[in-house]
């Protein structure tokens, strides 16, 4: 995940290309809009996801990247990914998905490797809390740390619930209104979750 640099809208802070769970605050780099830095350390290749979704989306100041398997499979199906659940209404009617074919061809490791990449994937995403990446995982952003993280983490939940339900027969979908409401009352919720969460990864614990 990535947040925007409070002192200068044109950057965000992002792990070096490190293991997660081995991340430190010295393993922070300040990266430009643009995917450049003047750290000589490595850095992630998603770094373009992150850059060209803050330069499209100025509301966005935070954004996680996720290869959840949970969520793949709508990537990849005929199933669009649908608020099912009131934790997930940021998700609305359904959630888009970025094809990678439409810019690079049909011959790409479905990685974003370049700035134009990453662009593209921005416009996918539009205004959306959410986009799906075909074949690779799905993009969450929000106005803060805690919101980001909250809909990322909804995001795979709800997916899961979508996918048990539908085994069961089928679901109910949240209408866009119903949606709007509940994302509404949630974002009044967040610290709650959050507190949590980040202690626990204070201890090194899963979400």
């Amino acid at each position: 995940m990535s947040v925007r640099d409070p002192d200068d809208p044109s950057r965000f802070l992002i792990s070096r290309n490190l293991a997660p769970g081995l991340v430190t605050p010295d393993d922070i780099q300040v990266i430009g809009l643009d995917g450049t830095t003047a750290d000589d350390r490595p850095s992630y290749l998603e770094r373009f996801i992150h850059g060209e979704i803050y330069r499209a989306r100025a509301d966005v100041q935070a954004v996680v990247h996720s290869h959840s398997a949970s969520m793949v499979p709508f990537s990849i199906s005929r199933t669009p990914l649908q608020a099912v659940w009131h934790m997930a209404g940021f998700l609305g009617e359904a959630v888009p998905v970025f094809e990678i074919r439409d810019s690079v061809g049909s011959s790409s490791d479905l990685l974003i490797r370049s700035g134009s990449l990453g662009a593209d994937l921005a416009a996918t995403l539009g205004g959306a809390a959410v986009a799906l990446m075909r074949g690779h995982g799905f993009v969450a952003v929000g106005d803060s740390i805690p919101q980001a993280v909250a809909r990322a983490v909804y995001a795979d939940l709800n997916a899961r619930a979508q996918v048990t339900a539908g085994q069961l027969g089928g679901y109910t979908a949240l209408t866009a209104e119903e949606g709007a409401a509940a994302a509404e009352s949630n974002n009044g919720q967040l610290t709650r979750a959050w507190e949590i969460w980040r202690a626990n990864a204070r201890r090194g614990e899963s979400v």
